[in-house]
């Protein structure tokens, strides 16, 4: 078998983050938050890097970006708790100034802010299906990251349209169609990535 299956895996309900960096305390114990609130600043500060690695789209004021990707890895890696935290730091913290959006932008005027509520919305509902065995086999990974990218876009896409002034049918062609294969490619990679996670836990565990 070439990944771990939910009835495989010895930890049923968890996510990669339970069991690569496991509490040393009780679920509600001091090192477990602290280990939480770690984890939930490295969510964010990967997505923030990720976001750095940025391509222009001509004729579009989105960029391709990692940072999509980032955000859906952290949402499957944290669960839905700690993917939201991640997010709602990365989002706040870069509407406040931090200059962490792409291209090291900041604040929430630019057209592009649509896209990064979507990501948190997405890390959210992932690191749900994450929990309940959605990245634990290359077709269950694809399907997760499908779901949380389609988010994404619900939410990014609209935004765009009114953010821009343009028609719906304008902000599909430059926000949407721009980055399939993209999106494609970074589900690819997600389908290798995540099972194979998951066979190390196995081994750990």
């Amino acid at each position: 078998m070439s990944a771990l299956t939910p009835a495989a895996d010895p930890r049923p309900g968890t996510v990669l983050a339970d069991v690569l960096a496991p509490a040393t305390a009780v679920a509600d114990g001091p090192r477990a938050h602290v280990r939480d609130a770690v984890l939930v600043l490295g969510g964010a500060a990967l997505t923030g890097v990720a976001a750095q690695l940025a391509v222009p789209v001509p004729g579009s004021p989105v960029p391709v970006t990692g940072q999509t990707f980032a955000a859906l890895l952290v949402g499957a890696g944290l669960g839905a708790r700690r993917g939201f935290l991640a997010m709602a730091l990365y989002t706040l913290a870069g509407a406040a100034g931090v200059p962490w959006f792409a291209d090291a932008a900041s604040g929430a005027a630019m057209p592009s802010f649509g896209y990064v509520l979507g990501m948190l919305l997405a890390a959210t509902v992932v690191g749900a299906l994450a929990r309940r065995g959605g990245d634990r086999g290359p077709l269950r990974t694809a399907g997760t990251m499908a779901a949380g990218t389609a988010l994404t876009y619900a939410v990014g896409v609209p935004y765009l349209a009114v953010a821009a002034g343009m028609s719906a049918s304008e902000a599909v062609a430059a926000g949407l169609v721009p980055f399939l294969v993209g999106d494609v490619l970074k589900a690819a990679l997600a389908m290798v990535a995540l099972p194979a996670a998951w066979k190390l836990a196995g081994r750990r565990s």
